[in-house]
């Protein structure tokens, strides 16, 4: 046999042998996964980057997107960082858009990678994903579980923790501050996903009484400068307000205006997503510090009624879940609740009578905000926002309408809208507001004057509580502010 037929042959061995390999490692990965669940394949690769990194030099850091039930820092911080070191030579990338923002924003993709220098050491990165399922009582859910693999030579470690980490940290501090935005945040299960929240409401556009709008911002801007306060006194740095009052009142409006006031992101909880207390937990863990926790309508979207009635003794749940009233308020003032720092809490109603004293008492709902008809300082604010107009020949007319009959700030805004000339629409207003009035003075005919006193006067304007005035009860308080507060603690 001459030499090139022994070449020939040996080439068709190794050809042989090559396929005979590719198509066992096609049958074992086939065989992996089919047939062998997540959680193995995971503790498998696991095993063997722990083999080969024993035969290696290089360190490898994971840094997972949660540890345990809270969100890590440093996956967040080293997410922003990222967006800054990404090249051209990157094949595979993440690109989003908001519609307000102007930014393309490009992040690295699942399985996608990229090398950072700092200080001359070279950090290799990769972003893995995996879906992981678990079960609960709605049914099988999938979670996307993610992390960074960090890799590193091995003599570099002290400086990749003492030096490297926390310039990340403060580079991505830096990045968030020059284009801060708002987040909307809602759950599902135990769970919280986000939206950029971009709602106009401001304090000098709401619509409110100027006094009661007054103590609200200095309540606000008392409680962020105080947080030695809190830890002095041995209290959780967060703070509850209840808004009550009939709807179209504005307290989704001031919920928006409060968090663009203090640039708090918005925590927006429903409850019959929750599917009992221990995801309550799980949610509040979750929440960043500087938010708010908003639940709105609790009296409609959980079972939180007054224990005095028949039915004391009874442990309340919501409709749709196993969230007990003791759960709720173990979430809003227990032990959990010093998860975190800088937080306020808010809860609205239309129906006030309804909720149980003890989710209402100091140290839950700290401050009762009564959400009221619209006045003459609200239309004022009204008119300004609409058509731009402090004052007109019309306005107290107007006022004096306003004193006499029940039209939210939505309906006085509806009426503003109708026409972009200020004539027209403050006349419309006008008529609304008479035919108004006849429609009460029939309807206190039909019911009797006794029975609509204290009623009609409860909700008339902003802080009028049960047909009387009370008193704030307040540290730092210098006077009582009979308008709107049923109680302020500290």
């Amino acid at each position: 046999m001459d030499s090139h037929s022994q070449t020939m042959e040996s080439a068709k061995k190794y050809l042989t042998t090559a396929a005979s390999v590719a198509a066992s490692a096609m049958l074992a990965r086939t065989v992996v996964n089919e047939f062998l669940p997540n959680e193995f394949r995971t503790l498998l690769s696991s095993g063997l980057d722990i083999l080969f990194s024993r035969f290696s030099n290089d360190n490898v850091i994971i840094i997972r997107q949660t540890e345990g039930l809270v969100s890590n820092e440093l996956y967040d911080a080293a997410g922003t960082y990222l967006r800054t070191k990404i090249s051209p030579t990157l094949k595979r990338l993440r690109a989003s858009k908001s519609e307000e923002n102007n930014n393309i924003i490009i992040s690295l993709d699942d399985g996608e990678g990229l090398t950072d220098v700092f200080e001359g050491v070279e950090y290799k990165w990769q972003l893995i994903t995996q879906q992981e399922t678990s079960n609960s009582r709605f049914g099988e859910t999938s979670v996307d579980v993610r992390w960074y693999e960090l890799n590193f030579h091995n003599k570099y470690k002290d400086m990749t923790l003492n030096t490297y980490f926390p310039h990340i940290l403060e580079r991505a501090k830096e990045i968030k501050a020059v284009d801060r935005r708002l987040k909307l945040h809602m759950n599902q299960y135990d769970n919280w996903s986000e939206i950029d929240l971009h709602h106009p409401a401001t304090m000098d556009t709401l619509a409110m009484e100027a006094q009661l709008k007054k103590t609200i911002v200095e309540d606000l801007a008392r409680f962020v400068k105080r947080k030695e306060y809190y830890k002095r006194i041995g209290k959780a740095w967060k703070r509850g307000y209840l808004l009550f009052g009939p709807p179209g009142t504005g307290k989704s409006s001031l919920i928006a205006a409060i968090a663009n006031y203090l640039r708090f992101d918005i925590y927006d909880l429903d409850l019959k997503e929750v599917s009992g207390n221990s995801d309550l937990k799980r949610l509040l863990i979750g929440m960043s510090n500087k938010s708010m926790l908003v639940i709105e309508d609790i009296d409609c979207s959980v079972d939180l009624r007054n224990r005095d009635g028949e039915e004391g003794e009874k442990e309340t749940k919501s409709h749709d879940s196993d969230v007990t009233l003791s759960g709720l308020l173990n979430f809003i003032d227990g032990l959990w609740s010093t998860s975190g720092e800088e937080r306020i809490i808010v809860l609205t109603t239309n129906y006030k009578d309804r909720l149980d004293p003890a989710l209402l008492r100091p140290g839950r709902m700290d401050m009762h905000i009564h959400m009221g008809y619209c006045g003459p300082d609200s239309f004022r604010v009204l008119a300004s926002n609409y058509h731009a107009i402090d004052e007109h020949p019309l306005f107290e007319e107007i006022d004096g309408l306003l004193k006499e009959v029940e039209a939210t700030p939505a309906e006085v805004a509806e009426e503003l809208m109708k026409s972009d000339d200020a004539d027209i629409a403050l006349g419309g207003l006008i008529l609304f507001l008479q035919n108004k009035r006849k429609g009460e003075g029939q309807e206190e005919k039909g019911i009797g004057a006794d029975s609509s006193g204290v009623n009609k006067q409860t909700d008339r304007n902003n802080g009028v509580i049960d047909g009387e005035k009370k008193p704030v009860e307040a540290e730092d308080q210098a006077s009582a502010i009979p308008t709107t507060l049923v109680s302020q603690t500290t």
